[in-house]
C-alpha cells in the first residue's frame, strides 16, 4: 500500500466549511426553538429520506444511470485494473459496472468501502488508454476510501430539513402561529437552505480535489489523471446535448459534469474549474519529484 499523503491545506478548508455548515445549523435551530416552531415530522421525514438515499444509495444510481454489474469473464481488463487499485489503496474490491453511453464519464457510489460500486461508460473506455483508464478508476476508489457519499449526506441533512419546512410553512402557515412568527421562520429557512446550498456545493469541489489527489498517489503518475480529464472535459462538446441534458442529474456522482451550455448547474458546480483541477495535479507532480 502506498503511503497515504495528506493535504493539510486541502483538509483545513474542508473543516472550516464543515464548521460554518455546523454553525449555521446551530443558528437555525436556534431560531427554530426560539419560535416554538413544532419540527418533529419534518426531521422523521427528513431523516427517513436522507437514510433511504443513504442505504439505496447505490441501487438508485445504477438504475438512474443504467449502468450493468459486470463479471470478470465480462471485462477482464476492467476488473484487472480495479483490483490492482484496490490492493495499492488498500480496500475492498467493489463491484464494477458499465454504463451504455456517448458521454465519456466515470463515477462511484456506495454506502461504504464494501457496499460500493465504481462504474465507467463505454464512451470513456472507447476514448481513454488503460493508463488514463487506471487513473480515473483510482479517482473514483478516492471517494469511496473517504466515504465521500456519508460525508455529503450528514452534510445535506439540516439543509433537508429546511427545504421541507419552507414547504410545510407555504402549504399549512405553520397552524395556529402569528404572521410574524411564521414569515421569521420562512426566511430562516430560505437563508439555511441557500447558504447550506452552497456550502455543500464548496465542501463537495473539496472533496474533488482530494480524490484527484488520491488518485495521484495511488497511480503514482499524476500526469495520466491530467490527460484523462483533458480528454474527457474535450470529448463533452461532441456529445449531442440531449445527451448531456440527461445526465445532468447525476453530476455530483461523475468525474466531469456533464453540463450543458445553457444549463444554470454550471454556476453551482459540484467539481471545481477544470484548470485548477489540473494546476493542482502538477502541484501534486513537481511535489512528487522533489520527495
Amino acid at each position: 500500500m502506498k503511503r497515504w499523503q495528506r493535504d493539510y491545506g486541502l483538509a483545513t478548508r474542508m473543516f472550516l466549511t464543515m464548521f460554518l455548515l455546523f454553525a449555521v445549523y446551530i443558528a437555525f435551530i436556534a431560531v427554530l426553538s426560539y419560535l416554538r416552531i413544532p419540527l418533529g415530522m419534518i426531521v422523521i421525514f427528513a431523516g427517513v429520506m436522507l437514510f433511504l438515499q443513504y442505504y439505496y444509495s447505490d441501487k438508485m444510481v445504477l438504475y438512474s444511470t443504467g449502468a450493468r454489474i459486470v463479471t470478470e469473464s465480462e471485462e477482464p481488463g476492467l476488473h484487472e485494473i480495479v483490483s490492482r487499485l484496490c490492493i495499492e489503496a488498500d480496500l475492498p474490491k467493489p463491484r464494477v459496472a458499465v454504463v451504455d453511453s456517448s458521454i465519456p464519464n466515470a463515477f462511484a457510489t456506495g454506502r461504504s468501502p464494501k457496499k460500493a460500486v465504481v462504474a465507467v461508460t463505454t464512451a470513456l473506455m472507447q476514448r481513454l488508454d488503460r493508463n488514463e483508464i487506471s487513473a480515473v478508476l483510482a479517482h473514483e476508489l478516492t471517494h469511496v476510501k473517504n466515504r465521500d457519499v456519508m460525508v455529503l449526506t450528514i452534510a445535506s441533512f439540516f439543509s433537508t430539513i429546511a427545504f421541507f419546512l419552507v414547504r410545510y410553512l407555504i402549504l399549512f402557515g405553520g397552524g395556529r402561529r402569528e404572521g410574524g412568527q411564521i414569515m421569521l421562520a420562512w426566511i430562516a429557512s430560505i437563508a439555511v437552505w441557500i447558504i447550506s446550498y452552497i456550502l455543500i456545493r464548496a465542501l463537495s469541489r473539496y472533496r474533488e480535489f482530494a480524490a484527484d489527489r488520491g488518485a495521484a498517489i495511488i497511480t503514482g503518475h499524476p500526469s495520466h489523471l491530467v490527460s484523462a480529464l483533458m480528454k474527457i472535459s474535450g470529448s463533452m462538446d461532441r456529445v449531442p446535448t440531449e445527451d448531456l441534458r440527461k445526465a445532468e442529474g447525476m453530476n455530483a456522482f461523475y468525474i466531469i459534469p456533464a453540463i450543458s451550455k445553457s444549463s444554470i448547474m454550471a454556476l453551482f458546480s459540484t467539481h471545481p474549474p477544470l484548470e485548477k483541477r489540473v494546476a493542482a495535479l502538477e502541484k501534486i507532480s513537481r511535489e512528487m519529484e522533489l520527495a
